[in-house]
């Protein structure tokens, strides 16, 4: 798909199996069809290999095309696609120092470390950080990925992640627009329904976000949640809560990406086509097909959809900045290993709760 004179690009990133680039997606890099790739442990082995499988990745799709990006989930506890050694283990948003004290330089130091290894492995894109509000204990799909139950300290909490990775030269992504903390279920396996009214929303949920929008955020992930008192539809395929509440009244131009459209909460819209034209129609930038491969395929066949080229903009601002040298160039740097050290004194501080 072209977009202005030479530029190739397609709104859809994709997940895939193994340690190396599939045949199947290097060709679909090289055609333009596919913008990002989001890995998962699955293929992870060890940073040298994640770095040669970026730079696969980057190499698949040619040298006039400023995409495809790499992304990936590295919130901390149980969301960390790097978690052994020797990349570092990052405790939980809801850890000890920073849900008890408050801690906004502890905050900064794990954007810092965070961000530095995965720009050192050649990752430009982190869909963090969890802006839900924790305001429901039985949500445990959320739970200790949210920082606080306070919508402030969320907000503050989630700006300082940000300045982190910033400062290491890493975008982030804000999740889970409007807010997943409220509800129970979980919608990788059900379509949650929220019955708060707006006002409920704004005055809670929309702070953190809207915190994190004036200090720069680069993109932002919406819920497969139904608020059906704001709109019928889950926020990610919903023009109201997108056009008329994210970039209207909140202000926001960076990237929208949808969350994964295999996840069970998004199945109201229909098969995996309709549900990228939905999402699309509704407003976001990207669309993500993370956990089917299988139906890749099918989806660029029929999607038919040339990415706007204001969408290319806000996507080239998420290149993260180069960092050469690899895990091995952090060993060096004074920055990398406050950062690090900052982590690693997360609970152990008189008066704070321990991790465990």
């Amino acid at each position: 798909m072209k977009v202005g004179k030479d530029i190739v690009a397609s709104p859809l990133w994709v997940g895939f199996e193994g340690k190396s680039l599939p045949g199947g997606l290097s060709r679909r890099l090289a055609a333009g069809e596919v913008s990002g790739v989001v890995l998962y442990s699955r293929n992870v082995e060890s940073p040298a290999q994640v770095r040669a499988l970026c730079r696969e990745v980057r190499s698949a799709a040619g040298k006039e095309n400023p995409v495809p990006l790499v992304a990936v989930d590295q919130e901390g506890g149980r969301v960390a696609r790097f978690s052994k050694p020797p990349f570092t283990w990052f405790p939980p948003a809801r850890a000890a120092s920073l849900y008890c004290c408050r801690d906004e330089m502890v905050a900064a130091a794990v954007g810092v470390a965070t961000a530095a290894e995965l720009r050192a492995v050649g990752v430009d894109v982190d869909f963090a950080p969890v802006l839900d509000v924790g305001s429901n204990p039985g949500n445990t799909v959320i739970g200790d990925r949210a920082f606080h139950t306070d919508p402030r300290v969320v907000g503050e909490l989630g700006r300082a992640v940000l300045q982190g990775f910033r400062q290491a030269g890493m975008s982030g992504v804000g999740k889970h627009f409007p807010g997943h903390g409220h509800v129970a279920a979980d919608s990788h396996h059900e379509v949650p329904v929220d019955e708060r009214t707006y006002e409920a929303i704004e005055a809670a949920d929309l702070v953190p976000f809207r915190r994190l929008i004036e200090a720069g955020l680069g993109g932002i992930m919406p819920a497969h949640v139904i608020y059906p008192r704001v709109d019928s539809r889950p926020a990610g395929f919903s023009a109201v809560w997108l056009k008329q509440v994210l970039r209207g009244q909140l202000g926001f131009d960076g990237v929208i990406f949808s969350d994964d459209l295999s996840m069970e909460g998004a199945s109201v819209a229909g098969g995996v086509v309709d549900r990228a034209r939905a999402a699309l129609g509704a407003g976001c930038d990207m669309v993500l097909l993370c956990n089917s491969p299988e139906a890749v395929d099918g989806l660029l066949d029929d999607l038919g959809y040339a990415m706007p080229a204001v969408s290319l903009a806000r996507l080239a601002r998420m290149h993260g900045r180069p960092l050469p040298g690899g895990m091995a160039r952090l060993g060096g740097d004074d920055r990398y290993a406050r950062a690090v050290q900052a982590v690693a004194a997360i609970g152990k501080r008189e008066g704070e709760l321990p991790l465990a």
